[in-house]
């Protein structure tokens, strides 16, 4: 009877998947926001299974894909079906939300990076070099069109937008870390409500305010930033690429840690959560005060920064 019931809510999933993936591969603009809810057939079913069941699903998905889609289809059915079977068995496990977006996330990445790798070295296209020459093409195209109307731009100028083109180009695999992480948190947001009518039982957020990341990333920081200033790499290489993504992410953790630190404090000292938000945007706004909560964040971490409030307050 229970293998019956399991068959019934497969099929009924796998029937909804296929819905959702043909508009998302057929109608443009709809498919666009459609591709959001892809995981949810699989975090609801991997929710209320075990993991073999789960891979099971995971296969008849990836069956029915090649037949409805066909090989256009694989790849997002890999894609987001993995992600969703990851979300779906770690909310079985009842582990907590912040576990569930970082790991889901590296599965996304994964895909991503896999599906990048196999376009540049079997289909020939490398998306991202196409798309920062198509912008230094465009940039090259309007200092030409400014010198024939005698405005020629700054050299200085000119150099600046070469260095940060270039970096973009260095800094494209951070990018893939930050957009998966991202399109993960939309898609579990937008699947939280539907989740819950369906009666799957969802770990609670623990608040922002109370984020610690693990020391560790502390160490690799400091030492990523110690490597970078004792090797030097030329720009351009293999290991410049490796450190100065590192050193990028790394920092971006630190800033999230401190901004984690700002919430704690106001919430400590009973100040209005209005105020934390206004540091935050600002910080943002203002380079040298996201410094600042870079700097709190490393504090935070080295220097047990809370701990060492409270004591004081009691």
């Amino acid at each position: 009877m229970k293998n019956a019931n399991q068959l019934t809510k497969g099929a009924m999933f796998l029937a909804i998947y296929s819905v959702l993936l043909l508009i998302t591969l057929y109608i443009p603009i709809l498919g666009a926001i459609v591709n959001l809810f892809l995981p949810l057939p699989f975090i609801l079913f991997a929710a209320r299974n075990n993991l073999k069941s789960s891979v099971v699903f995971f296969i008849a998905s990836m069956l029915l894909s090649l037949i409805i889609g066909s090989m256009l289809a694989i790849p997002v059915t890999l894609a987001f079906g993995m992600t969703g079977v990851t979300i779906g068995y770690l909310i079985n496990k009842q582990k907590n939300r912040w576990t569930v977006i970082l790991a889901s996330s590296m599965v996304f990445l994964v895909n991503v990076i896999g599906q990048y790798i196999v376009s540049v070295v079997f289909l020939k296209m490398n998306i991202i070099k196409e798309a920062v020459q198509t912008f230094r093409d465009s940039y090259q195209t309007s200092i030409e069109m400014m010198k024939n109307l005698g405005q020629a731009p700054n050299e200085q100028v000119i150099k600046q937008m070469e260095t940060s083109v270039s970096m973009i180009e260095t800094l494209m695999p951070s990018a893939f870390v930050m957009v998966s992480f991202f399109i993960v948190l939309i898609m579990l947001i937008l699947s939280m409500p539907i989740l819950k009518r369906f009666g799957v039982t969802i770990p609670g957020w623990k608040p922002f305010r109370e984020l610690i990341l693990p020391k560790s990333l502390l160490w690799y920081y400091l030492l990523s930033m110690l490597l970078s200033l004792m090797l030097n790499p030329a720009q351009g290489t293999y290991l410049y690429m490796a450190l100065a993504n590192l050193v990028f992410i790394l920092q971006l953790c630190m800033i999230i840690q401190g901004i984690s630190f700002v919430f704690y404090y106001c919430n400590l000292k009973s100040y209005s959560k209005a105020i934390a938000i206004t540091v935050v945007v600002f910080s943002f706004l203002l380079p040298f005060l996201l410094y600042i909560v870079r700097i709190l964040g490393i504090i935070d971490l080295g220097f047990n920064l809370r701990q060492r409030l409270e004591n004081n307050a009691k």
